[in-house]
């Protein structure tokens, strides 16, 4: 496995505890990774770090071995960027817009842009200043996938879209991994992130609280047991032992393990060693772990 992007202990402070704080992550050449988190949570501060415009205040991050902050120029001639919030130069239409990104692309070529117009149904002779929001979403979609790069970063790029063109837009992702892109999407809709992504890091107040292979959790593979103890010395031996555990309600000596499918026999002779009150096991969605995982965090500080 090739790194592609490398974020080590990357921390934006802005103050009042809002930014980012020591993040860690690695994606790999032609993996497609997930960023979830409620709005604030530092999503787009990581992206724009990634992006090159902001300065980290301390870790740093890096894409093909270039730093972000010191090399962003350089990186930006591998990476095509959909952005959070989009503002376009002062031009009249759609199609200038495109027409010049192609021209600093060197495309001579415009047969695939055209596809993509026409497969987001996009009217790129509409006013570039009086687009809806979905409109703009539509032309910045465009404008990243045309120029064929290796790396594509997208900040919340469905935003706008309605549900049929949120299914383009997931179709034309899976066309790219298969061309083995490695993809760093956020977003908030959970059913987007299951459909495409192979992993997903969760991130709350700043920081990265988990990180979930979807693949196993699309598969089934992927297993939640929650487990109450009959007493408090048998708790903490567990969580202090096992992997993977999240500690449900500690006063109440409950917790809970995600493993994978073929470790479950293994735990279950582990359990035999304790004196357990109740295991239930779930199977679980994206958007049902993601909330686990944010319950958890509150009830534990």
């Amino acid at each position: 496995m090739t790194p592609i992007i490398k974020i080590n202990h990357l921390t934006k402070d802005y103050g009042h505890q809002r930014g980012i704080f020591d993040i860690d992550l690695t994606i790999n050449q032609g993996e497609v990774w997930g960023y979830i988190g409620i709005n604030g949570a530092g999503k787009t501060t990581t992206i724009r770090n990634l992006m090159g415009f902001v300065k980290p205040t301390s870790g740093d991050c890096s894409i093909l071995d270039y730093n972000c902050w010191k090399d962003a120029t350089i990186i930006k001639n591998h990476v095509s960027y959909v952005p959070g919030e989009i503002a376009f130069p002062g031009l009249s239409t759609g199609s200038e817009f495109l027409k010049l990104q192609a021209d600093y692309l060197n495309i001579k070529d415009y047969t695939y842009m055209n596809k993509l117009i026409s497969m987001l149904q996009l009217d790129p002779t509409a006013d570039l200043k009086r687009m809806s929001k979905g409109m703009k979403q539509k032309t910045a979609i465009v404008a990243a996938l045309m120029g064929h790069k290796d790396i594509l970063i997208l900040d919340e790029p469905t935003t706008g879209l309605d549900p049929l063109m949120r299914n383009v837009f997931i179709d034309l992702i899976l066309d790219e991994k298969k061309k083995g892109k490695t993809i760093f999407m956020s977003s908030h809709i959970f059913s987007e992130i299951e459909t495409v992504c192979d992993k997903a890091a969760i991130i709350k107040d700043g920081h990265v609280i988990d990180v979930v292979d979807i693949n196993q959790l699309k598969n089934g593979n992927l297993k939640t047991f929650t487990i109450r103890f009959n007493n408090q010395d048998d708790f903490n031996h567990f969580i202090k032992f096992y992997d993977n555990v999240r500690i449900s309600a500690k006063n109440n000596m409950q917790c809970s393990v995600d493993i994978s499918k073929d470790q479950s026999t293994k735990l279950f002779n582990n359990l035999s060693l304790y004196h357990i009150q109740s295991l239930e096991e779930k199977h679980l969605t994206l958007e049902n772990y993601f909330t686990n995982v944010y319950k958890e965090v509150q009830i534990n500080g």
